[in-house]
């Protein structure tokens, strides 16, 4: 019986022992992820703080978009080292699911990384030229390059898988053409917002209008469906971006000049100041610090209203701000007004002159005839 149990015992302790050890170097794999995750977290902190003391911004883009998905490489390459262990000691079927789910994982972590990179860079790109940069252009490409890495990663992690990529493409030829006639209405939209990005009627923040509809305000966001406007009464107003194929949009943003179109008035009683008047205002237009002189400049008598010699100004402001254009406005009027006095005229009002004619009686009452 003694001898039974020293068996027994021997037998456990060597069960014992050969499982502690693939349990070992399992556990040492993982502590050692978890040293190396530390380790190259403290490094990049290190080298972004360093970094971000440089005149350089794009090594920061880097930096910063690397960070998380190395850890998740780290993590699926020493999770999946321990699992070929314990496979090999165990021969359980289940991890040998472990490879292609490891590779499946890595492949998406490096889009995440690259998806980042992309992100940085246009945040860095607008922070350092927003002087210049497009903001509509650069949403564009980068949500372009966004688009191309997720199709891209997914096609490889399918293959990666064991699925056939030339059978998904095939199928998705066949699937577009369903979803092409099911969405059409969503498919317009984003080749409207293609067309909005490659044509670039418009960017962000500027004001535009359509003759053709009542759309008003300033671009907010231009998005791959819609396209958001803030209205004068601050309402936010999303229109899709098929509407802009099909209709006329004006951009008064991009206005180089304001233009000043008034008529004004003068008494019939003035006929002889008229000309003196309007040779002054154009005089004072010629050296208004804020009418540009390169465009067209028209001071000229227009009409023989109904209750005034009328003449018009025609003419540009050098601003386009919508504010100050009006100050520039008031005071060429406010100038007219004073020119129009200092040469002793008055500005016309509508007037109606009513004739009285005498009655036959009265007219023969008052003859010297009827009086002898």
């Amino acid at each position: 019986m003694d001898k039974n149990l020293h068996t027994l015992q021997t037998t456990l302790k060597n069960f014992l022992l050969a499982h502690n050890s693939y349990l070992i170097q399992a556990f040492i794999v993982i502590f050692g992820s978890l040293i190396i995750d530390y380790v190259q977290k403290k490094i990049l902190k290190r080298l972004q703080l360093r970094l971000e003391k440089t005149k350089n911004k794009w090594d920061d883009a880097v930096v910063g978009a690397i960070s998380k998905p190395i850890s998740v490489i780290i993590w699926a390459a020493g999770i999946s080292l321990a699992s070929e262990i314990i496979q090999k000691a165990t021969k359980a079927v289940i991890f040998s699911a472990v490879k292609p789910v490891r590779d499946t994982i890595i492949i998406a972590a490096l889009a995440w990384f690259l998806i980042r990179l992309i992100n940085n860079i246009e945040k860095t790109y607008i922070a350092k030229e927003k002087d210049v940069v497009d903001h509509t252009t650069v949403d564009a490409i980068s949500k372009l390059l966004r688009i191309s890495v997720f199709i891209t990663a997914s096609l490889v992690a399918l293959q990666t898988l064991g699925y056939s990529v030339s059978g998904v493409l095939a199928f998705g030829g066949i699937g577009g053409i369903a979803i092409g006639f099911a969405a059409k209405d969503l498919l317009a939209n984003f080749f409207g917002g293609l067309t909005i990005y490659l044509d670039r009627p418009f960017a962000v923040g500027d004001w535009v209008r359509s003759p053709d509809r009542e759309i008003e305000g300033v671009v907010e966001k231009i998005g791959w469906r819609l396209t958001r406007l803030r209205t004068f009464d601050k309402r936010p107003l999303y229109v899709p971006n098929s509407i802009f194929t099909t209709i006329a949009v004006e951009n008064p943003s991009r206005m180089h000049n304001r233009r000043i179109y008034e008529t004004i008035g003068i008494r019939y009683d003035d006929a002889a100041k008229v000309e003196p008047v309007i040779h002054k205002v154009k005089e004072m237009l010629m050296n208004h610090p804020e009418i540009d002189t390169r465009q067209t400049l028209i001071v000229n008598f227009n009409a023989f209203a109904p209750s005034s010699l009328d003449f018009f100004v025609y003419t540009f402001t050098k601003t386009t701000n919508w504010i100050h254009f009006h100050e520039v406005k008031q005071d060429v009027l406010l100038q007219i007004i004073n020119i129009v006095e200092n040469e002793g005229a008055e500005m016309a009002f509508p007037t109606s002159t009513i004739h009285l004619a005498e009655s036959p009686e009265k007219e023969m009452l008052g003859h010297p005839r009827d009086k002898n």
